[in-house]
């Protein structure tokens, strides 16, 4: 783990999901590490622009490498498996062509936008919490015991494959969130699904199969005794979350199960306040024994 980091929270984050944004604030400042920010970046491509104008995606990723340059860092820290992949797919795409990286800076100073020499790497808040130096800080701030609360680790597809540009653990048997779910004093939940793709990307072209994909975590988790899931991703996030009652509809079952960003449950280890986990911007409401088990006051109504 370093002490500095370019921060890059993404669209989500910074936008209809800031409850992950303020959480991973709040456990900054814990682990002592200093996010610096980078006002002006945009989305990172991923998507539709990735899929339909991939040398358009890849000048939007090589600008905000730029910025991390400029910023001083060089390290990006991600909080979205999806960002994370895609910017280091392109930056892998850049450093491994001079001739493409010379052709995009030259059109980014065009335009007077910050050009990338190749100098920065990005790595997901989950990798430098669950191993190293990273891991023994968190240990350290981890002051309130969830003792008694069943984790369901979620990972999604994004943060384990490829692993030629992610690479970070094995994608078939990961092991880093339940390393952080044990070591907040709670229990984690193996099932076969947690490694799957939560549907999202293919939901507004084939919902049917997108729930089909989404029904299976939540099958799973809730039969083997879950009393949350906690995902480091975002989208996999809404997914869970916000359409837990479509997924419920067609399947039949009711999973009335709450969905954790990874910052909310390293938080709630770490004696932050409510305010700053934002538990209540959930669709998903935690039932009063989850609150009691995460150790939190009280969450009711909705939250800004």
């Amino acid at each position: 783990m370093k002490d500095r980091y370019a921060y890059y929270p993404g669209c989500l984050a910074s936008l209809s999901q800031k409850e992950l944004d303020s959480s991973t604030r709040a456990m900054a400042k814990k682990l002592e590490i200093e996010l610096v920010e980078m006002p002006s970046v945009t989305c990172c491509g991923a998507g539709d622009i990735h899929e339909a104008k991939p040398d358009y995606y890849l000048h939007i990723s090589a600008r905000i490498l730029g910025q991390a340059e400029q910023s001083g860092c060089d390290t990006i820290l991600t909080i979205c498996n999806v960002c994370t992949l895609n910017l280091r797919q392109a930056n892998k795409a850049l450093q491994e062509d001079p001739a493409l990286l010379a052709r995009v800076n030259d059109n980014l100073s065009e335009v007077g936008a910050a050009t990338y020499q190749g100098g920065i790497d990005i790595r997901h808040l989950l990798w430098e919490v669950s191993a190293g130096e990273g891991y023994e800080r968190f240990k350290k701030v981890a002051v309130k015991s969830l003792e008694g609360l069943k984790v369901a680790p979620f990972y999604g597809c994004q943060i384990l494959r490829p692993t030629k540009i992610l690479g970070f653990e094995d994608p078939d048997r990961p092991e880093s969130l339940e390393r952080l779910i044990t070591a907040c004093g709670a229990e984690p939940i193996d099932y076969p699904a947690k490694v799957k793709c939560c549907g999202f990307p293919i939901v507004l072209a084939r919902e049917d199969v997108a729930l089909g994909e989404l029904v299976q975590p939540l099958s799973q988790a809730k039969e083997a005794g879950a009393d949350v899931i906690v995902t480091p991703c975002p989208l996999c996030h809404l997914s869970l979350d916000a359409w837990q009652g479509k997924a419920a509809a067609f399947s039949g079952e009711d999973y009335k199960i709450p969905i954790l960003h990874l910052a909310q449950l390293l938080g709630a280890a770490a004696g932050i306040d409510e305010s700053e986990l934002k538990f209540k911007r959930h669709v998903t409401r935690l039932s009063t024994d989850v609150q009691y088990k995460l150790k939190v006051d009280s969450v009711v109504g909705t939250q800004a």
